[in-house]
């Protein structure tokens, strides 16, 4: 059988036993006061059946509770109507028992000034009878009166440990929720912290490669530059060269071969110092100069 089925069957029969609990004590209120006095005192006092039958009221509130928690849990549908049938009268039971119990209150006071009122009439009366009667009123009169306020006195001390209890339980479900809020708190605090150490080494390693890159681009522009100067070096050279060979040809041509032999010469001597110049093969002067590069 299902849990939850289990369930509603306890809380029916738990139901059933205090209706009936209930029931009694609303009649035995009912009754209070119709026998005499002494009969009245040797029977539970009118406060205690009182507070019985509201702790039985109070059972089956808790009861139609339990139910109404449990009716849409259950498997079939056709439980579930019949669960909400059942909570449905139960309410109307128990507001017909709250006021089978005011009835039965007022039934009681009445009963009590009729009894009352013959116990007058019989003290009152002459005999013998009516004295003893005087001084067994007298006697356990004050019985009763402290049994009823001991009673009293535990009727409060029940409910004040009913309500610390009430609150023990409200600070442990508190506690648990705390807890659960923390464990909570903890897993996604771990969550983050393994987040933020790989975080971490992503930034360390970017940091390592961005060193790198800055190292590698700095010696590749030194490189560059360094052969940058090199091929302007060897370039300014052979213009040099080209220039003076050229000056000589035209100084050859405008009639002076002094100058252009002179120019010549300076030319290819300056060239012997020069790797990058061709040395003289006996080419004709006006055989045009290439640039190697």
């Amino acid at each position: 059988m299902d849990k939850v089925v289990e369930e509603v069957e306890k809380t029916k029969k738990g139901w059933d036993e205090a209706y009936s609990k209930t029931q009694q004590h609303i009649k035995e209120i009912q009754e209070y006061g119709n026998s005499t006095m002494e009969e009245t005192k040797n029977k539970n006092s009118l406060p205690r059946l009182n507070g019985l039958a509201q702790d039985g009221l109070a059972l089956l509130n808790s009861l139609q509770f339990n139910l109404d928690l449990l009716a849409p849990q259950l498997p079939t549908d056709d439980e579930v109507q019949s669960a909400k049938a059942l909570l449905k009268t139960w309410r109307s039971q128990s507001q017909s028992l709250r006021m089978n119990l005011r009835n039965a209150n007022l039934q009681a006071k009445d009963n009590m000034r009729k009894t009352a009122q013959k116990e007058r009439e019989l003290l009152l009366g002459g005999g013998e009878e009516s004295t003893v009667r005087r001084r067994n009123l007298q006697t356990k009169a004050g019985m009763t009166s402290a049994a009823e306020s001991i009673t009293e006195s535990l009727r409060r001390t029940r409910q004040l440990m009913v309500q610390e209890v009430e609150r023990s339980t409200n600070t442990l479900m508190t506690f648990e929720e705390s807890t659960g809020v923390l464990k909570k708190a903890e897993s996604e605090y771990k969550g983050h912290r393994s987040l933020l150490s790989r975080t971490r080494n992503l930034l360390s390693t970017m940091q390592r490669h961005d060193v790198i890159d800055r190292i590698v681009l700095i010696v590749g522009f030194i490189l560059f530059s360094c052969a940058v100067l090199y091929v302007v070096s060897k370039r300014i050279g052979i213009l040099k060269l080209q220039r003076t060979i050229t000056a000589a040809i035209k100084a050859g041509m405008a009639g002076k071969p002094e100058l252009a032999r002179k120019a010549v010469e300076e030319g290819i001597n300056r060239g012997r110092f020069d790797g990058n110049v061709v040395p003289d093969k006996g080419l004709p002067l006006q055989q045009p100069m290439r640039d190697e590069l």
